[in-house]
């Protein structure tokens, strides 16, 4: 097999990140904008080992799963793996991958509830930008080449009329964007929330400096499309050589630093660097399962990664005691102000790494009943897990979990200390997209 050449394959199956699955002469050949159940003749862009990477040449017999796609950036922009998988078809491969990879990684033979979905269109309360030299768009596919991205089917229609703004703005003012190659240049990304039910709004520009020139025409740029729904208007530093987006440091420039919302009940306050659930439909629903297996009446809960203490607080009402922890000190602080809001007396909030946190409240002599954690994209450290599990020694850990792989790995670690899956639920978080999240009930 060599770079170039032409073979027939048929799509099987999808990868993690969205690339169709087909096999040519014993080897996996992943393809670009492929769909399952495609017979096609794919062209070899790129071959490895034991795999191969290739684009579509011709689709000889489309899949009965194949659509049109929607979005007029689809496939150029990388935001959208699935956009041409008919929906119901994308829900039944999510949860087959959940499954496959518990069982390939976790050692657990055992199906996942069915899928839990919401809205899968213009449901993300949340955008990060990047800036080319063009303006505001996103990355295309496996690149840092931004490429325009408006009508967005992902996003609030004011998000795309908002980054077109923000892009002429910053060609009207001369304003340059950020060059990762050189590490020159002025604006980073475009930051926008929006509150689901307050439809507040919050924007910020990230720069690599201290200042942005005209500032009161960018909050004039903001307030034209958001109007009294704007709440805050804030410049973020960043001036690290990183891929991650928002920097320590944000100086407001209008209204307050924060916007408000309300989630499964809870009024919640949002600093820019909280994290909070980007689709709010969905993510009401995989509270609710995680309190169902959580079973919070008279327990006290740790919440492990809590954020701004969304899922400990929606638990409050019934529970014992909650004890949130939380390494980002503005989310903590956002997790405490969300007590207060809700009137909620029973809650504690520690600003730290989990595992050290843990290991504090073990000291303290403290036990928790459960055990919730939502860790980033990550996982849990092996350590963490052990605190967990030799310190706390709680009856029930129930986990949520943004990537499948790590869930898989850490549900078979915590096996090897005492504790056993009982079921496991995927929720569609990110629709069109290759990503699922998966709550689990792990007891002792």
């Amino acid at each position: 097999m060599n770079k170039n050449e032409i073979f027939e394959t048929v799509i099987t199956d999808i990868s993690d990140t969205g690339l169709g699955i087909g096999h040519v002469e014993n080897r996996a050949v992943f393809v670009k904008n492929a769909v399952v159940g495609d017979r096609l003749k794919v062209k070899i862009t790129k071959v490895q080992k034991n795999i191969a990477f290739a684009i579509i040449d011709e689709i000889t017999e489309a899949s009965k799963h194949r659509i049109k796609s929607d979005c007029p950036h689809f496939p150029v922009c990388g935001g959208c793996a699935l956009r041409t998988t008919d929906y119901a078809f994308e829900l039944s491969l999510k949860q087959n991958g959940v499954y496959e990879t518990m069982r390939r990684i976790g050692g657990i033979d055992k199906k996942p509830n069915d899928i839990i979905s919401a809205e899968n269109s213009h449901y993300r309360n949340k955008a990060q930008f990047p800036i080319g030299e063009a303006g505001a768009g996103f990355y295309a596919v496996h690149s840092h080449r931004v490429v325009p991205c408006g009508g967005c089917r992902l996003l609030p229609a004011e998000f795309s009329l908002a980054a077109e703004e923000f892009s002429r703005y910053l060609k009207e003012n001369n304003i340059p964007a950020f060059d990762e190659q050189t590490k020159r240049g002025l604006v980073r990304h475009l930051f926008l929330r929006k509150g689901y039910d307050s439809h507040e709004v919050q924007a910020a520009v990230v720069i690599n400096g201290d200042k942005i020139p005209e500032e009161e025409k960018l909050i004039e740029t903001f307030s034209h499309i958001f109007g009294e729904n704007l709440k805050s208007v804030l410049l973020n530093i960043n001036r690290k050589d990183t891929n991650v987006i928002l920097g320590d440091k944000s100086i407001l420039l209008f209204g307050e630093p924060f916007i408000t919302d309300t989630l499964c009940g809870v009024k919640v306050r949002l600093s820019l660097n909280s994290f909070y659930q980007v689709n709010h439909a969905a993510a009401e629903l995989l509270y609710k399962k995680a309190a169902e297996y959580a079973a919070p009446k008279g327990k006290t809960i740790l919440d492990l990664y809590c954020g701004a203490g969304t899922i400990g607080l929606s638990m409050a009402n019934a529970a014992k005691q909650i004890i949130g922890v939380e390494i980002v000190p503005a989310a903590v602080e956002d997790a405490i102000h969300n007590a207060r809001l809700n009137g909620i007396k029973n809650a504690r909030f520690i600003c730290g790494d989990a595992a050290r946190a843990a290991k504090m409240l073990k000291q303290e002599g403290i036990t928790a009943d459960v055990v919730i954690l939502d860790p980033p994209r990550k996982g849990c450290d092996k350590d963490l897990l052990f605190t967990i599990a030799n310190g706390f020694c709680p009856q029930k850990i129930v986990y949520v979990s943004c990537d499948k792989a790590t869930l898989a790995r850490d549900v078979k670690v915590l096996s090897e200390m005492g504790y056993n899956l009982i079921e496991y639920t995927p929720v569609d978080m990110f629709p069109r997209t290759a990503h699922v999240e998966t709550v689990v009930l792990i007891t002792r």
